[in-house]
């Protein structure tokens, strides 16, 4: 055989191969026996070894995997990756409803469909090829497993029918109930830690090194989201372009229902919360999305959701067993968190032997006592909780639990706010659980990303009084590191019966070197991170982001005043009023100018130096499509040019800018309350911008 007939014939092989993969793994119907495609592929793949220069990237032979990869480079997402806000009530679901039917002014279509309980992923597609495969990440960068994701059989590699040029679909990879219980048990044959449930396992498989081993698992996946340039979208509905993507190749549930209303809803999902025990793998609720796609653009977004779409979590599994004490744990933040110690038993796949207790109000209203038997439920089936106590248990002189007056690390007297549950600490500078918490929160990977301090490392360094704060880390050489150790104890999932575990915590030669160029690397960290690792409340990674590329610098973050930050799209007078208070504070100034001198980013390099603009300073709410740029190339450059893109019209707003299909309910309030309205070419005019075509 030659070349060429080579080449022929593994692009046959190929096209066979695939189309039998779609009918088994998509359709669901094989038209031919497991030998038969077995022949198949052993003739694929004995030609491809021989030819090798004749392997193509999408060969169905690419998914019996086989590459390592030794690292996962990260990359952005063309679109953010955002998760859902959840409810637990039907209650919340009508109140979702209401409020976009208020927003939107007009009736509302729903899809309803299953919430898979795996790992998110957003596959990207050129010219109908898979081309890469992003885990969630922090939202707006994920992980490269693209080739991990090739062995998933039900994934295609290739695209038939009238597909787009350029899109991504998000979807969840899963392990179906037979698979994990089949690797369990050849976990258990080689006395290897079992997997704790199919979620877990997933999560494991798609980060390893070895695509070989990704395939023997037989990993399964759902698409159920179509995202194409919104100047390029072909569909109208979530519903339509779901069915394209069907006929694309892509897995889609057939477990989906339109919903014209809220009764129809409901019996969705009671009707799924009993038959979902049946289907061969996990889910964990209903994902209830508008239907329409210009609805959902009038919804918009969140700092962290989408508004048009919402999750139902279904009731978690619950056991009881025996409360046996209490501890009362300090966070970084002062906050006392009461933790239940509990008689070990197996809950959602687990083995559980703590629970949360939430606060002091919460343990008063369940009347809790020593020794009580209770209720513990899984908290959207991952946070193990209690949830009542059966008292018909309970013993006679048994004491009642009461909350801790005083810190239970530095006896500090407890304070609580007004209007909030939780009680704190107020010994900021001197409490060790806070320091500590504040330093490895600091050291965090989404931070400062300072990988080798961690696993109890910190806890040396402070017991040394090495560090006493963030900043002290930078002051930190090899040779006051090189030779520290103790025993630490570790709490391990497996440790069933509260047998005390330690470990050796020591700083040798490379440790101590590896420590030192992570800190010293750490100067590079961008100045969002920097400013995420300083631990201020309620400033997450987004709401960093937010600020930093608002004010660019750290100064005018310190310098800005409460209703200027309150000013700041998604800032709000709580996450406003707590940057105050951490800036009003001597003893974060000083450390803010240590961390200064060590030389830490805090300047945004992605700031732009404007000139005064017609709308440096405007509120500006950017509605509908429009016909010479895409939504977010307006809203680019509106910050360009120093404006404020704000969500929602308020008597704050200066202009909507307004294109096609703009909602009715927004035009509405619009000119109720006087705001001007500009079109694409009537905005471009105000800015002056000039075409260079």
């Amino acid at each position: 055989m030659n070349l060429e007939t080579a080449k022929e014939r593994i692009n046959e092989l190929s096209k066979q191969i695939e189309r039998h993969n779609y009918n088994y793994y998509i359709l669901a119907q094989p038209t031919i026996s497991d030998f038969d495609f077995d022949l198949l592929m052993n003739e694929l793949l004995t030609l491809e070894k021989q030819y090798p220069e004749l392997i193509m990237s999408n060969s169905p032979s690419q998914r019996v995997g086989g590459d390592l990869t030794k690292t996962f480079q990260s990359f952005p997402h063309t679109f953010p990756m955002l998760s859902l806000s959840n409810s637990y009530n039907k209650s919340e679901i009508t109140d979702f409803i209401d409020r976009a039917q208020r927003i939107i002014g007009e009736d509302i279509t729903t899809v309803c469909e299953l919430k898979f309980d795996g790992v998110a992923i957003s596959l990207k597609y050129e010219n109908g090829e898979l081309i890469r495969a992003l885990t969630r990440g922090d939202g707006m960068q994920g992980d490269d497993v693209t080739t991990n994701v090739r062995t998933i059989r039900s994934i295609p590699l290739k695209l038939h029918g009238d597909f787009p040029q350029s899109f991504e679909i998000r979807g969840e990879i899963l392990m179906p109930r037979n698979s994990f219980n089949t690797i369990n048990a050849e976990r258990e044959a080689a006395e290897q830690q079992l997997f704790a449930n199919p979620r877990n396992a997933v999560a494991g498989t798609i980060k390893l090194q070895d695509s070989k081993i990704v395939a023997q698992r037989k990993l399964d996946c759902f698409l159920y989201y179509l995202m194409i340039d919104e100047n390029k979208n072909p569909f109208k509905t979530h519903y339509e372009s779901l069915e394209a993507a069907k006929k694309w190749g892509f897995k889609i549930s057939e477990h989906i229902a339109i919903c014209k209303d809220t009764n129809a809803i409901f019996e969705y999902i009671n009707d799924w919360e009993v038959k979902r025990k049946n289907l061969p793998y996990d889910t964990d609720g209903i994902v209830i999305k508008i239907n329409d796609f210009e609805q959902q653009k009038t919804l918009g977004f969140t700092a962290k959701s989408p508004r048009w779409a919402i999750a139902y979590k279904f009731k978690a599994e619950e056991v009881q067993t025996k409360l046996l004490s209490i501890d009362f744990q300090v966070g970084r933040l002062g906050t006392i968190t009461p933790v239940a110690n509990l008689e070990p038993v197996q809950l959602a796949g687990t083995i559980v032997k703590r629970a949360t207790l939430h606060n002091a109000d919460f343990i008063q209203q369940l009347d809790l006592h020593y020794g009580d038997t209770v209720n513990v439920e899984k908290g959207g089936e991952i946070i193990p909780k209690i949830t009542a106590v059966n008292l018909s248990f309970r013993e006679k002189n048994s004491k009642e639990v009461h909350f801790v007056a005083f810190c239970p690390a530095c006896r500090t007297k407890l304070v609580r706010t007004e209007g909030e549950a939780a009680w704190y600490c107020p010994n900021f500078e001197s409490c060790p659980p806070q320091v500590k918490g504040r330093i490895e929160h600091f050291i965090s990977r989404k931070a400062m990303n300072i990988e080798s301090l961690g696993e109890g490392r910190i806890e040396v360094l402070y017991d040394n009084n090495l560090i006493r704060n963030y900043a002290d880390l930078y002051d930190l050489t090899y040779e006051k590191l090189l030779g520290l150790e103790k025993i630490i104890s570790v709490d391990t999932p497996l440790d069933l019966f509260g047998t005390e575990r330690v470990k050796k915590i020591s700083f040798q030669d490379k440790t101590s070197s590896n420590i030192i160029e992570a800190i010293r690397q750490s100067k590079n960290t961008p100045f969002e991170r920097v400013l995420f690792a300083l631990g201020i409340r309620f400033v997450g990674e987004t709401v960093a982001k937010i600020l930093a590329k608002h004010f660019g610098n750290i100064d005018a973050i310190d310098k800005a005043t409460i209703e200027e930050l309150v000013e700041v799209n998604e800032i709000g007078e709580k996450i406003a009023s707590s940057v105050r208070l951490f800036f009003e504070n001597n003893e974060n100034q000083v450390l803010i100018e240590r961390l200064r001198k060590a030389g830490l980013q805090f300047e945004s390099t992605q700031q732009e130096t404007t000139k005064e603009s017609p709308i440096t300073g405007k509120n500006i709410v950017v509605s509908g499509t429009f016909e010479h740029f895409s939504r977010d190339e307006i809203k680019l450059l509106i910050e360009n040019l120093g404006g404020k893109n704000v969500g929602s019209i308020s008597s704050k707003t200066d202009y909507v800018v307004a294109g096609e299909n703009m909602g009715p309910a927004k035009n509405e309030k619009a000119n109720k309350l006087n705001v001007p309205i500009l079109t694409e070419t009537e905005f471009l005019e105000l800015i002056g911008y000039k075409s260079n075509k």
